[in-house]
């Protein structure tokens, strides 16, 4: 897998502050990211990714979750949602490329990974305190959404 460097810090996209013991200056680490991306299952479904192995994920017309897209490197993990009826974390990916030289339509290009150990229902979801402040919950429509290392964890299952 390849991670990329970043400055730190950010709240949701797994960045931290440097110790007082440097200064408190920024520095360089590499991290990998984590996003939920949600898909409606008729027409896109995480079984049909699977099949598939990879595919390009575009199309996403909200304004935040284009600037989401566009903040995706390689390596970055995912976790997929299906909307609908299903409403339920049901599978993770990475990206594998990510072209973002359209600003207003940037192209990631998805592998699948694994189906998740169990499906993660939304009701579940918003039980957990860590999602308490989540554009998850909070922003319900919004198709592509960050998440902290440990919101991440708690989806796939490594608590």
């Amino acid at each position: 897998m390849v991670l990329r460097n970043t400055l730190v810090p950010c709240r949701y996209l797994g960045r931290r502050k440097a110790p007082a013991s440097e200064g408190g200056r920024y520095r360089e680490r590499a991290v990998a990211n984590y996003y939920l991306l949600k898909t409606e299952p008729s027409e896109y479904s995480f079984a049909d990714l699977m099949k598939d192995r990879e595919t390009r994920w575009d199309g996403v017309a909200n304004p935040t979750a284009v600037m989401h897209m566009r903040a995706m490197k390689v390596g970055d993990r995912l976790v997929i949602y299906e909307t609908g009826n299903v409403k339920s974390a049901v599978g993770t990916a990475a990206v594998v490329s990510a072209d973002a030289k359209d600003p207003k339509n940037p192209v990631v290009k998805i592998k699948a990974g694994a189906a998740l150990g169990r499906v993660i229902s939304l009701e579940e979801i918003k039980k957990e305190k860590i999602f308490k402040e989540s554009p998850l919950v909070k922003i319900g429509r919004l198709s592509v959404v960050p998440l902290t290392k440990e919101q991440y964890a708690f989806l796939v299952g490594k608590e």
